[in-house]
């Protein structure tokens, strides 16, 4: 089974080895270790085997897969189990219930979602293998730190780099700055999202460009601060820290047709705000389960550059739309889509099945990132 489907925030390559303390042979320094049980594990029937640890517990549920909950079987080694059959292709959510009270399990991968730790699971979808790890050339990922004076605090963001940045030493490349959503961080593109998995296997199709992507936290608030609607001035941060540290630090082309925004949700919404605010810095818009409706509260709106159609157009390379055909905002957008096609504004609008999660995003990242930064 593909390493993709397991790897997570914890392990890229899950031990599956727990030690037996009892076996412990002190004398001789022997440490034996035994199989340790998957906590959500990839059927050949297309079904996935729960397995949670609590030999001490009366009643354990897993729950969370698409509004259902499953009540799992002890063993008499400890363990409780479970196989599931219906749960559809795709990337999921869940969570455990022991005894009433909901936790996680250590058994299966973990993300961050919903502001907190959180496991998730994969069931292989054979319509849709992008994200898989193939026997191709890998880019990096890289944790940088940089300096902002708008919150007062070091942040963080992660970087992927092409196959081949470092050894390509004069060689500049377009940059894309990647948002998550509400509830998750820096990290969901790469944990959840499998972006690094999905660009290294489209640049070995020769699919898309080579290109540097920048994943910061969307959360910018200060010391004390809150917010009614977005997490702080994220806008400044990016504009004015994040750009700036990326261009000293990497070899990237600093000309506004080479730079790009995209996120989801939240993302999509910030992406909405600080890209049509500078349009100067920016040349692609990607929207992945975002509204094009202003939400006020002293933002830029956006509306304003629709006033003047043609230098709307003349500007953006790409305005790119992407929605899940079972999510709650799937029939706004595609009004908000026809209404621009009669104002005239030039944008692309693309749908799957799915609703509002990483399976979506990852069949709207694929599809956007063909079309990002080509001529």
């Amino acid at each position: 089974m593909n390493q993709a489907l397991y790897s997570h925030a914890l392990f890229f390559d899950p031990l599956d080895r727990k030690v037996e303390w009892s076996r412990i042979d002190r004398h001789l320094n022997r440490i034996p270790y035994a199989k340790e049980e998957k906590g959500a594990q990839a059927l050949e029937n297309g079904g996935i085997r729960f397995h949670f640890y609590a030999p001490s517990a009366n009643a354990v549920k897993v729950a969370g897969l698409m509004g259902r909950e499953y009540e799992m079987h002890r063993r008499e080694d400890g363990y409780w189990t479970v196989d599931v059959d219906d749960i559809p292709p795709g990337f999921h959510y869940h969570h455990y219930v022991v005894d009433g009270v909901s936790t996680t399990n250590p058994l299966t991968a973990y993300g961050y979602g919903g502001f907190q730790p959180v496991n998730f699971l994969e069931v292989p979808d054979p319509s849709f293998d992008a994200y898989l790890l193939r026997q191709v050339p890998h880019g990096s990922i890289r944790m940088e730190h940089y300096e902002s004076k708008i919150t007062g605090r070091t942040r963080c963001c992660w970087v992927y780099t092409p196959p081949g940045y470092d050894s390509n030493v004069h060689r500049h490349y377009p940059v894309l700055y990647l948002q998550h959503g509400g509830g998750e961080n820096e990290t969901g593109w790469i944990w959840q999202g499998k972006i690094n998995y999905l660009i290294d296997n489209l640049l070995a199709e020769g699919k898309c460009k080579e290109m540097i992507v920048v994943m910061n936290s969307g959360y910018a608030f200060k010391e004390d601060e809150t917010s009614d609607f977005l997490p702080g001035d994220f806008d400044s941060v990016l504009t004015q820290d994040c750009i700036p540290f990326i261009e000293q630090q990497f070899r990237v082309l600093t000309d506004r047709e080479s730079r790009a925004m995209a996120g989801l949700s939240m993302g999509a919404f910030q992406t909405l705000h600080t890209a049509f605010k500078h349009l100067e810095l920016f040349a692609w818009i990607g929207m992945f389960s975002g509204s094009m409706e202003h939400k006020g509260h002293g933002l830029f709106d956006h509306r304003e550059r629709f006033v003047d159609v043609e230098a709307f157009n003349a500007q953006v390379k790409l305005l790119f739309l992407a929605m899940g055909e079972q999510e709650g905002g799937y029939e706004p957008i595609v009004k908000q889509y026809e209404e621009l096609q009669a104002l005239g504004v030039a944008c692309t609008l693309y749908t799957c099945p799915g609703y509002h999660d990483w399976t979506v995003w990852r069949k709207s990242a694929y599809e956007w990132l063909q079309r990002l930064f080509q001529a």
